[in-house]
């Protein structure tokens, strides 16, 4: 059995944090290495979400912890939020994925954009786990332009009437709601996006599971087709309007995948650490050569960077100062680092960097897919380019 991890922190990160973040973050640690560390190997092997693990996660208030507490939220600040986030993609980003999913992209919206009646009804529920959320932006032909989507909504004297399809839909075949974006105008109206509550099990909602990934395996991953769902006039979002909605929502996961980013590399740099100081070649620990020094060197300088960045950014969040191309800029580094760190202790670990009982095979491939979703690095780039000249690069 692995031993227990230690945390990495080289520049004494713990002593910025107040009680209760510390708090937070080391219960969620001891649950990820109690409860999801001993199992989940063979459920990304065998392409399965650890679905038993959600009760816990809802006890434990992970999802949406940091909205009000008036609907059964924890109440946390971001910076709490953010360690929650990096202690559970340090098991497994498919584990993060799903409760960033169900609190940035389900409960935010319903929080942000809904009624006071949608938010008493929904969010307790989803506080709970009894009702699990998916978020349909992406389409099969729009990606990293949302507001190319043609999926649409067109209202009746009873409600709306939806058609479309979206793709890459975390948590779709395991969601009892969907929040769906569809343009309520014409197509090349991008002002004319809304959102709206889809319950799953209404007439003509369908979901497909993504069959042959090799990356987040242990995630639920689904198309969804809407074919003449019909619902009525409280689904809609009333505080919804344009494109710059859903873009709110994904701001708020990009926060939350920024720190989750740096989870992974911490876990794959415990595992690099522990594999040089034991490993012997040539009679002596690999960890003794100049090369895998570098590398070991290299992954600690990144991964202290990259903490200090998300604690700047979460406290910022927490002032109401961030900006979106602050998150953009998080996402982007910790992403691109982690994969780095991954992939440096695969390499470090040898042939058996490519077996499931070692953490950074996984971690890689889980990061290859966290690298292109919530804004290709590309897109964060031209994002930041934008920010930086004040000159538009998309068009």
């Amino acid at each position: 059995m692995a031993a227990k991890f230690q945390g990495v922190d080289f520049y004494d990160v713990d002593g910025l944090l107040s009680e209760e973040e510390r708090a937070v973050r080391d219960t969620v640690r001891s649950w990820v290495d109690e409860r999801l560390m001993p199992i989940i190997g063979e459920h990304y092997v065998e392409g399965r979400f650890p679905k038993q693990l959600i009760p816990q996660m809802a006890e434990l208030g992970l999802f949406g912890a940091n909205l009000p507490e008036e609907y059964g939220c924890a109440g946390l600040n971001n910076v709490a939020y953010g360690l929650i986030m990096q202690e559970l993609e340090r098991g497994d980003s498919g584990v993060r994925s799903f409760a960033s999913v169900q609190g940035a992209l389900v409960m935010y919206p319903i929080y942000a954009f809904g009624s006071d009646e949608q938010k008493r009804r929904w969010l307790p529920k989803m506080v709970s786990g009894e009702v699990i959320g998916c978020f349909g932006l992406t389409e099969p032909d729009y990606g990293s332009n949302p507001g190319g989507m043609i999926t649409v909504a067109k209202e009746t004297k009873d409600g709306w009437v939806l058609n479309g399809a979206k793709m890459w839909i975390t948590n779709g075949s395991t969601a009892q709601a969907a929040i769906v974006w569809a343009k309520t105008g014409k197509l090349d109206d991008v002002n004319s996006i809304r959102g709206f509550i889809v319950p799953t099990d209404m007439k003509g909602f369908s979901a497909k599971d993504q069959k042959g990934k090799l990356s987040l395996r242990a995630s639920d991953t689904s198309e969804l087709v809407l074919e003449d769902v019909c619902v009525p006039k409280d689904a809609l979002l009333p505080k919804s309007s344009g494109l710059k909605s859903p873009l709110m929502c994904l701001t708020q996961a990009r926060y939350g995948i920024a720190w989750g980013a740096v989870g992974a590399a911490m876990a794959c740099y415990d595992e690099a650490v522990s594999y040089a100081k034991n490993r012997l070649m040539f009679g002596r620990p690999i960890g003794g050569f100049q090369l895998q020094q570098a590398r070991l060197a290299e992954m600690l300088t990144e991964i202290t960077k990259a903490q200090l960045l998300c604690l700047q950014l979460g406290r910022l969040k927490d002032q109401g100062k961030a900006t979106p191309q602050q998150v953009s800029l998080a996402k982007r580094n910790n992403v691109n680092i982690a994969t780095d760190v991954a992939r440096e202790t695969r390499r470090l670990l040898g042939a058996n960097g490519i077996l499931a009982e070692y953490q950074a095979m996984r971690h890689l491939a889980n990061l290859e897919s966290v690298y292109t979703y919530e804004g290709t690095h590309d897109v964060h780039t031209l994002i930041l380019g934008q920010e930086i000249t004040g000159l538009s690069a998309f068009n």
